[in-house]
């Protein structure tokens, strides 16, 4: 990940040979996370739980502060690919709604776009969660022009 870690093989082994249990116990952990939790929040799990066993080692806070950085962004930019890859999947799907204020919305089964005509930027919720607000590119453009096919 970039990280310069200063350490030798050696000071690796002895760690793992001193915290065998508590790192077992990590990967259960992360294992039963990863297995019953479905949503974003298992992210975010995983990485405090990863960050637990990085700091337990010993590194420092500048490294986790890295670390933390790296992965969040990793984290977030899967979450968006996600997205964008439902929009593709569902615009057969996607229904096209305006409302009373002038706005309109497009739902589709994992996805909800929220949006004024003539403005560049939707707000978008993927499987519930909101994402923040993006930019009408290409692919959501396509979603919004299937979704008013649709009606």
């Amino acid at each position: 990940m970039g990280l310069d870690f200063n350490y030798d093989l050696d000071t690796y082994v002895q760690f793992f040979k001193d915290k065998w249990l508590f790192l077992v116990i990590a990967l259960v952990v992360l294992f039963i996370v990863v297995r019953i939790v479905k949503t974003v929040v298992k992210w975010l799990i995983v990485v405090a739980i990863l960050a637990g066993v990085v700091f337990y080692s010993g590194h420092s806070l500048e490294e986790l502060k890295n670390l933390g950085s790296e992965l969040g962004t990793k984290v977030a930019d899967s979450v968006k690919q996600e997205a964008i890859s439902a929009m593709a999947g569902e615009a057969q799907e996607a229904t096209f709604t305006t409302n009373s204020d002038g706005t309109f919305t497009v739902k589709t089964k994992n996805l909800q776009l929220d949006g004024t005509p003539g403005e560049k930027e939707v707000k978008v919720n993927f499987r519930g969660t909101p994402l923040g607000t993006w930019k009408i590119d290409a692919a959501i453009q396509s979603l919004i022009d299937q979704a008013k096919k649709n009606v």
